[in-house]
């Protein structure tokens, strides 16, 4: 018979022990015995211990060097750790599709292949989405649901550099299809949980979990890599199958896997695939949408910002729509942008005379512009149509309108110049010796009266000329020559 003990009486009888012995020394003489004041720190390390016993304060480890929390005590704040997904998965699972092809085999080899893959329900009318290269040459697309009922289709579009996919079912009792939810991929964050429900290997409705290990990651597949990165299993067979957050929703359509590693798979986000699905559907591929702007690409200096025009196209959609050089787009759509990469792919993806909705920061004031785009030119016939002549950015200034809340401040008339909010160190503007708080109020001796007649005067200049500028400094006027 095993004796048990208790742990509350052990630590009682050890304390009193350590009381004793520390105690004894000090009646003999603490002098003569060394040990004395050993025992004397352990007992107070002891009863620092069993003062943050039963408190909501975390008790320190040995000697300080670490806290615990005691039992019972609350864990991280705004977080709840997942029970079961089987709430989920029952909700969604009815929306996950296979997808079975037959295709003619590689050149040399006789016969059919049969390959499979995953998808998901679009719209109860029966559009489903799924990867192109799921699809790509097949004669024969089979499209059978949870239910057991099984459908032909039709590739409706698809495109090859995004590896999305739109097909459309055939045959009766369409019109009540489940259809699943998109989410909003943008509002992603690592570490935030999603599931993978595909057929990896023939695997039926194979359900995965994990998190979001990345976002925005590049893999050199082409110019529209914007992949999800995640650490769900997905396998061959799960390709064109739905990535869904803790609600339920669709935010990826699973595309890729590194066959070297384990727990590295990848989708595209599904705000790029919202984007691109009216132009499947309308176009049958991806006619690139073109705005006709050059941006100054800074995507070497590894920074997040809004990327700035630095030439606009003659008779170009961004020209019609009065967008200048030296403007930053900040959002499109209602979508922030921070990089060149991100505005060429939320542009390019876009169908030709689709009306698109531009943020635009312009001298410190933020203004919204309504493009419609159009065809992307081919590249000779873009030639000789940018504009070269200098601009504000390029001369290294900020300029920014006189409004009456401005220049009140100021003790300055409004509307009589453009304002220098900023000057670039070593720049052109800098170098001739422009100073922040300058007023110009002539360009080559044109008067102007804001930001913009700046602008339009800089452009009637010729490339390479000297530019000679007015500017009120104080109570003073004087001319300034800049060397571009």
């Amino acid at each position: 018979m095993r004796r048990r003990i208790s742990c509350p009486f052990v630590s009682s009888r050890l304390l009193t022990v350590l009381l004793l012995l520390a105690l004894t020394p000090l009646s003999a003489g603490a002098d003569e015995d060394p040990v004395g004041p050993w025992l004397q720190a352990r007992m107070r390390e002891h009863a620092a211990w069993f003062s943050y016993s039963g408190t909501g304060e975390g008790r320190p480890g040995a000697m300080d060097l670490w806290r615990e929390r005691p039992a019972g005590a609350p864990g991280l704040p705004n977080f709840t750790p997942p029970t079961s997904l089987a709430p989920l998965i029952r909700a969604v699972e009815a929306g996950v599709v296979n997808i079975t092809t037959v295709s003619p085999r590689e050149s040399g080899l006789s016969g059919m292949k049969r390959s499979t893959g995953s998808g998901f329900v679009l719209t109860p009318e029966g559009l489903v989405v799924t990867n192109s290269h799921v699809v790509s040459g097949a004669n024969k697309i089979a499209v059978r649901l949870s239910d057991g009922r099984e459908f032909s289709a039709e590739v409706v579009g698809r495109d090859a550099s995004t590896d999305v996919a739109l097909l459309r079912l055939s045959g009766s009792d369409l019109g009540n299809l489940p259809a699943l939810y998109l989410g909003d991929s943008d509002r992603l964050e690592v570490g935030d949980w999603v599931v993978a429900i595909g057929n990896p290997f023939g695997l039926d409705h194979s359900v995965s979990h994990g998190m979001i290990s990345a976002k925005e990651r590049v893999l050199g597949v082409g110019q529209f890599d914007d992949f999800i990165q995640t650490d769900a299993l997905i396998n061959p067979g799960n390709s064109g199958g739905p990535l869904f957050n803790m609600k339920g929703e669709v935010v990826g359509v699973n595309t890729a896997v590194i066959s070297q590693g384990q727990g590295i798979g990848f989708a595209v986000p599904i705000n790029l695939v919202k984007d691109l699905l009216p132009n499947l559907r309308e176009n049958g591929k991806l006619e690139r949408g073109w705005l006709g702007v050059v941006i100054n690409d800074d995507r070497d200096r590894g920074e997040r910002r809004a990327p700035m025009v630095k030439d606009v196209f003659r008779d170009s959609p961004a020209d019609a729509a009065g967008i200048r050089s030296g403007d930053k787009l900040v959002a499109v759509n209602g979508r922030a942008i921070g990089s060149y990469l991100q505005l060429l792919r939320k542009v390019a993806l876009l169908a030709p005379g689709t009306e698109a909705r531009l943020t635009l920061l312009r001298g410190g004031v933020t203004q919204e512009v309504s493009v419609r785009l159009v065809a992307r030119p081919k590249q000779e016939a873009t030639e000789g149509l940018v504009r070269h002549a200098p601009s504000d950015e390029d001369l290294g200034l900020t300029l920014r309108d006189l409004t009456p809340e401005v220049a009140s401040p100021m003790g300055q008339e409004a509307w009589s110049g453009a304002l220098v909010a900023a000057v670039v160190p070593r720049s052109p503007a800098d170098e001739a010796g422009i100073r922040l708080g300058d007023v110009v109020m002539e360009v080559n001796r044109k008067r102007v009266k804001d930001a913009a007649g700046v602008r339009a005067a800089l452009a009637k200049g010729s490339s390479g000329a000297s530019l000679l500028l007015r500017v009120k400094r104080g109570d003073s006027l004087q001319y300034v020559a800049i060397s571009r």
